[in-house]
């Protein structure tokens, strides 16, 4: 989905990625407040999105990292929030509104991950992998799936669709250390496989959300791939994980 618009956003980097990364946290965003609706938790889609254009803000204005003094503003304005707001706006929903505004915004970091060092090889690095174990551990699942792994969670995942997952991961990136020498293979290798891990923890994390809502789909934005959230469940774990195996092992 939009695979061209997201490579393109990748490769040029600053501003665009930026917007990207906006226009999927403000939908991502709604989606979730929609689960959390069907809870029977009351949340605050204005706090939320405001919540999600902090940190949009803190990582483009904020060069060392991760911002991390968003997150002290993010949660002053819960606590804020709940107070002003009570007794219609409970601590549960402002546990859920914030929890959902740091795991949508963990799409923050492909914004990070592109500005390290090289770093728009290793967003597509990040991207590749992900992709491909989705893609494997669909295939090989398909073709050969007969363990489950989370019956309860997600009953078409399957044992050998996750070990599928993450030969294909592991695949991609032997693919990035061929082509990019300066890259040593063995980290490349442990990289891929906990890029793996990673892609396939972030999409039952998600299965969870959706099967505590009783829905099937994050959303109908999507005809036939569901939503926002179905789509980019994986980055928010994989993003992360590049970024900071990178900065601490590649990089120092």
């Amino acid at each position: 989905m939009g695979i061209p618009l997201v490579v393109l956003a990748v490769w040029h980097g600053g501003i665009p990625l930026l917007f990207l990364i906006g226009v999927l946290s403000m939908l991502g965003i709604k989606e979730m407040m929609q689960i959390l609706a069907k809870l029977g938790l009351n949340p605050l889609l204005w706090l939320a999105v405001a919540g999600g254009l902090i940190l949009i803000s803190g990582v483009y204005l904020y060069s060392d990292g991760y911002p991390g003094p968003t997150i002290t503003i993010i949660l002053f304005l819960h606590l804020i929030a709940t107070v002003t707001f009570y007794p219609r706006y409970s601590l549960l929903d402002g546990a859920g509104t914030l929890m959902s505004t740091l795991y949508v915004g963990l799409l923050t970091y492909l914004y990070l991950l592109r500005s390290l060092p090289d770093g728009w090889i290793w967003l597509i690095f990040m991207l590749a992998c992900t992709w491909a174990c989705d893609t494997a551990a669909y295939f090989v699942g398909t073709a050969f799936g007969k363990r489950k792994i989370a019956p309860v969670l997600s009953p078409k995942k399957s044992l050998e669709g996750a070990i599928g997952g993450l030969a294909g991961s592991v695949l991609t990136s032997c693919l990035f250390a061929y082509i990019y020498p300066f890259l040593s293979v063995p980290k490349m290798l442990l990289l891929g496989l906990l890029v793996g891990l990673a892609s396939e923890v972030g999409d039952l994390l998600e299965s969870a959300f959706k099967r505590q809502a009783g829905i099937k789909d994050s959303s109908m934005l999507i005809p036939g791939h569901g939503g926002i959230l179905d789509r980019i469940d994986s980055w928010l774990f994989t993003a992360p994980l590049v970024y900071y195996f990178v900065l601490l092992f590649i990089i120092n």
